[in-house]
């Protein structure tokens, strides 16, 4: 007879996102037909030669040993480099980090500032992997309400807060609401966390997709404070901005070095190093990045202006995305649940999107990190993430489809 698992990990979720990618597996298998995808953020466009060049050159040479477990001094390096003269960030080689993936930094960074019985603050509607990626290193997340406008508000987080809080974590551009926040915003959530006493977490994956302003690094605003007295951790993804998904590489900054030591002892134990000609390929990618990330930028911006404003006009969507590669569309004129819609949408459309309640699951912790049960915030119901990062017309074809299916709704025949 088998044992029970009572892991912390066998009570998390799967994420709403990997159910929707294997339901449209699936019926492409069964139907034999092509699903239009909307549910992932995977980019139409590819990464620059010369990424794939340093690649091969480096399998070639042989280059094909472990590298330390902070990744190449020569990547890390160019990093710094990088966050100088871009994000204006000070930071050091020896406070940065190299992952197989900004996701799997993020994990090693959680696991690095968890402690027993620690709360994360975390966004009501937030990236389901950064929820899932909190509980298994052992934080209790704490939601904090957002405003109407789906930005988050000082007084509401301080008001969410207990004496047991430990790290805030920050995503702008954020995933999936695709809000940008400005130098004012930060420097007042930054502030609010430097007064508590807590850690910052600074996702910015989507740094490059910004479409009416510049990005803001919240490290940015610590330039002028000791190294000693920072509290600003940064996690960075080539995935995006390079459109290098397949490849698994992204980088942590850590605010001092003694976090640093702390993350490199989670990564000795997690990872041993990153895939040595992958980070070759990082270095390519960040020689050529002026070029390469305004080119990405401009095909998803272009995306965004042609293929969006006709949910705007069928009322789904409020506004364009200021940010990211995504949009929150409400379907509540449909009639139909988010899990509902999005499950006929894929059966008669074709077309696969997220239902937004996996962005906003409220689980109850026990004392032993286990979660109890979970449900979804009420307002979430109504609501589906598209990603607009795909081929132009497969994302026109799906937002054509999506609105046809809208239509039939409220001819009762999509019931």
């Amino acid at each position: 007879m088998s044992q029970e698992i009572l892991s912390a990990a066998e009570s998390i979720p799967s994420s709403c996102l990997h159910r929707i990618f294997r339901a449209a597996e699936k019926r492409e298998e069964e139907s034999g037909v092509a699903v239009t995808k909307l549910h992932v953020g995977d980019p139409y466009f590819n990464p620059s030669d010369d990424v794939a060049e340093a690649f091969m050159d480096a399998v070639r040479r042989g280059e094909t040993k472990y590298t330390g477990v902070e990744g190449l001094p020569e990547l890390r390096a160019a990093v710094v480099e990088k966050l100088r003269a871009d994000n204006e960030v000070d930071s050091a080689v020896s406070r940065l980090l190299i992952s197989p993936g900004s996701c799997q930094g993020l994990a090693a960074l959680l696991q690095s500032l968890a402690e027993p019985g620690a709360e994360i603050l975390l966004p009501e509607l937030h990236w389901p992997v950064h929820l899932q990626q909190s509980l298994l290193a052992g934080f209790r997340p704490v939601l904090y309400p957002l405003g109407a406008d789906l930005r988050p508000d000082p007084e509401a987080i301080a008001a969410a807060a207990t004496p047991r809080t430990r790290v805030l974590l920050i995503n702008s551009p954020a995933n999936p609401t695709g809000v940008v926040l400005d130098r004012a915003e930060l420097t007042a959530l930054l502030d609010l966390a430097r007064g508590r006493g807590w850690q910052v977490i600074s996702d910015e994956a989507y740094e490059h997709f910004l479409y009416e302003r510049e990005h803001i690094s919240t490290a940015s605003l610590e330039r002028d404070v000791p190294v000693g007295e920072r509290i600003v951790h940064s996690v960075f993804s080539f995935s995006k901005s390079f459109a290098m998904t397949g490849y698994r590489l992204g980088y942590v900054a850590l605010a001092n070095d003694r976090a640093a030591d702390v993350m490199k002892v989670v990564q000795e134990a997690n990872i041993i190093g990153t895939s040595t000609p992958v980070q070759y390929a990082g270095i390519a990618a960040l020689n050529s990045r002026s070029d390469s990330t305004a080119a990405n930028r401009k095909l998803v911006q272009r995306n965004r202006d042609v293929a969006l404003p006709p949910l705007i006009r069928a009322g789904l969507l409020r506004e364009l995305p200021a940010g990211g590669w995504y949009a929150m569309l409400d379907v509540a004129r449909t009639g139909l649940d988010a899990e509902t819609f999005a499950t006929r949408l894929l059966e008669r459309k074709g077309v696969a999107v997220v239902p937004g309640e996996g962005f906003a699951m409220r689980p109850d912790v026990d004392e032993r990190g286990r979660v109890r049960s979970h449900d979804y915030a009420p307002w979430a119901r109504h609501l589906v993430r598209i990603a607009f990062c795909v081929d132009p017309v497969a994302l026109e074809t799906g937002v054509r489809g999506l609105l046809e299916f809208v239509d039939e709704c409220a001819d009762g025949g999509a019931a």
